[in-house]
């Protein structure tokens, strides 16, 4: 490794080798396996570019203690920034992955059974899992491909590219146990709900991320479109039950982006609002105002996520001037964090120009393991993409001082 590459303060381990782009993909989805012996991986070919029709990307898992890599499937059904929306099954957390794929002409998503190779389709791709698995929840990639390619898929043309805001598209609901699907909002309810809201003008609307909460019962969606001359881009900030019912807007602000739930009633969300753009811990359902985390510490947007005890958070930035990107660790009750390392990353896939460019970025989405002892993480500061794991339990123990 170029040590000037990398500046850790605690030491990290590579998981993955070999020729080809390594990578997990988001933050928020269990990356590891319940008993903590496999973690999952996608491989692509290329790093430089969009991921575009008929590209394929693995899918495998990672022996963590023998760093055996075992190929599992291919997918067209992916991109940089999410994969392909790899995780473990919530209801076989040690022996099923849920994963996209392009199959028939359609985007599906699979539950895959890693030691008998038994494959179960769902009628709709997933965008989330509930994390009781009972449900997922599915939008429509290929809107989102011609919104922010780095997040869609690239081998359907959308059936409702020219339209606004369409009756027909929207949010569904997939039952994990039959597969079968059914629409819960459509685009059009949205379109109705925000618009008096957001004072928006007549515009393209497409759902970005959304994210069950942490028993099922609601779920979070960021609504986006694009307003005014400068076409500055607009989020809108819902919640819902699990059935569509229950709309509530959490954020009346303009600026909304990466996020976390904290338990089923608290969403913790890097936005605009009384006190600045922050990182706030949001009460869902009232119109309570949200509490500012740290707001001498969390400056700017990163990729939040609580430790399965909620005790401590996770962050990383976007490159600074000289093109690292750092990964923070903060403890909520002492409300104190540390740096726990900084990556080097290629100015030429950070600086891209456009939403679509920097969509080849290689964000490090920190990852926390079951235990909450430590994390992993994506990165190319060694000039490849690769994922890597690290112990926090010493940073810890200095945090907690």
């Amino acid at each position: 490794m170029n040590p000037q590459a990398a500046q850790e303060h605690y030491p990290s381990r590579r998981l993955t080798g070999g020729e080809g782009q390594f990578f997990y993909g988001y933050y928020d989805n269990p990356a590891f396996s319940a008993d903590g012996r496999l973690h999952l991986y996608t491989k692509s070919s290329f790093l430089d570019r969009l991921s575009a029709a008929g590209d394929r990307a693995e899918i495998g898992l990672i022996e963590l203690d023998t760093g055996r890599m075992v190929p599992l499937a291919e997918t067209s059904a992916w991109n940089f920034q999410q994969g392909a929306m790899l995780q473990w099954d919530p209801n076989q957390p040690n022996s099923r992955i849920i994963y996209n794929v392009f199959l028939d002409g359609a985007y599906r998503g699979v539950i895959h059974h890693v030691e008998t190779g038994a494959l179960h389709y769902l009628d709709l791709p997933v965008a989330n899992v509930d994390p009781t698995g009972k449900h997922g929840l599915s939008i429509n990639f290929s809107r989102l491909f011609d919104y922010r390619p780095g997040y869609g898929y690239a081998d359907i043309v959308d059936p409702f590219q020219n339209m606004n805001h369409p009756q027909d598209d929207g949010i569904s609901l997939i039952d994990l146990k039959s597969g079968r699907s059914r629409m819960i909002l459509s685009l059009e309810e949205i379109w109705d709900f925000i618009k008096p809201i957001y004072k928006l003008e007549e515009a393209k609307l497409t759902i970005n991320h959304i994210t069950f909460n942490t028993d099922g019962t609601r779920f979070v969606f960021l609504a986006r479109s694009k307003q005014g001359a400068d076409q500055r881009r607009v989020t809108a900030t819902l919640t819902a039950n699990t059935d569509g019912s229950g709309l509530h807007c959490l954020s009346t602000y303009e600026y909304a982006s990466h996020y976390h739930w904290k338990d089923p009633k608290h969403l913790l969300l890097h936005s605009a609002n009384h006190e600045g753009d922050q990182l706030y811990l949001y009460p869902d359902g009232t119109t309570n105002e949200p509490a500012a985390i740290d707001k001498s510490y969390f400056l700017e947007d990163g990729h939040c996520n609580y430790s399965p005890n909620r005790e401590w958070l996770m962050y990383d930035s976007y490159p600074d001037a000289n093109d690292y990107r750092h990964l923070y660790l903060y403890n909520v009750a002492k409300g104190k964090g540390l740096t726990l390392a900084s990556y080097y990353s290629e100015p030429k896939l950070n600086r891209a120009v456009g939403d679509s460019g920097t969509d080849i970025r290689c964000d490090l989405h920190p990852r926390w393991n079951r235990t909450g002892t430590g994390i992993s993480f994506d990165s190319m500061h060694e000039g490849q993409r690769h994922i890597y794991d690290m112990d926090l339990r010493q940073a810890m123990s200095d945090l907690l001082i």
